[in-house]
């Protein structure tokens, strides 16, 4: 089907989270629209800035992603994340893109405003969604630094300001973790879906256990961004599939069950976040 805007994916994802996945080879968009398609949840395919530099562009796993959402029978949308690059915000646009995340989040607050300010004006003229975050200056993870906290009365102003159409909160979790430890504040969610008009998205999801992201849900996350976990979904399975047979040379042979090992994590998260 047609790609399906981020408004109309929050609305198809209901009283539940909406499942944002990082697509980092075309094994991960096979497997997370599969995912979407099994459980009949609504999802989105994000490329961030780094896979775009790993893949040496954008272009091309962006056209990938887009022709596989567009030939699914889910509701999808293809999404930028994390660009820090005004450039490649709009390549993603042009290419057909119909959401993106602009991260000014290590900029001070007036130059994250105006930039954000700016790029988003740019995008709502063309029908594009956008996302944005705010962060501490230095930070390496931005607002997901460990430790970092979004205050509600600053992320109001910059919403305000800005014109963006969701934000990404700073609220306990981190980004890239491997376990699944995060303790998230519930009672900042809470007062920041009471204070912002836009939805809010919670980053570092994977190092957040399920009962954690149903209760962030429940008190106001919208869009859950999850990465870290699929890729070890995939590493474990080629992993397995290698040590049973070692002397395998076609790629299809472990790169197959790494997809479905990403399908099958897709599919669990999915029906955690139908709370």
């Amino acid at each position: 089907m047609p790609l399906t805007s981020v408004p109309d994916l929050v609305t198809a994802a209901g009283s539940g989270g909406l499942g944002a996945f990082n697509v980092v080879a075309l094994e991960h968009a096979e497997a997370i629209t599969a995912a979407a398609e099994s459980t009949g949840r609504p999802a989105i395919l994000q490329i961030s800035q780094n896979t775009a530099r790993y893949h040496g562009g954008l272009k091309p796993l962006a056209r990938a992603c887009l022709a596989i959402a567009e030939d699914s029978t889910a509701a999808l949308a293809v999404h930028l994340d994390h660009a820090t690059s005004a450039d490649l915000v709009r390549e993603a646009v042009e290419l057909g893109l119909t959401s993106v995340m602009y991260d000014g989040s290590t900029l001070d607050f007036d130059t994250n405003t105006a930039t954000t300010r700016d790029l988003t004006a740019w995008c709502h003229e063309r029908g594009v969604f956008v996302e944005a975050e705010l962060g501490e200056v230095g930070g390496k993870d931005g607002a997901h630094a460990p430790g970092a906290r979004t205050d509600p009365v600053e992320a109001a102003a910059f919403v305000a300001a800005t014109g963006v159409d969701a934000l990404a909160v700073a609220v306990g979790s981190s980004h890239a973790m491997a376990t699944r430890g995060a303790c998230l504040d519930d009672g900042l969610i809470a007062k920041l879906a009471a204070g912002l008009p836009v939805p809010l998205v919670l980053h570092g999801s994977s190092g957040v256990p399920d009962e954690g992201l149903r209760s962030a849900i429940r008190h106001g996350m919208v869009k859950i961004n999850i990465g870290t976990r699929l890729n070890i979904a995939l590493t474990g399975a080629v992993r397995a599939a290698l040590a049973t047979a070692p002397s395998i040379s076609d790629p299809r042979r472990y790169l197959g069950p790494g997809r479905t090992g990403i399908q099958q994590d897709v599919e669990h998260h999915l029906r955690v976040l139908d709370c």
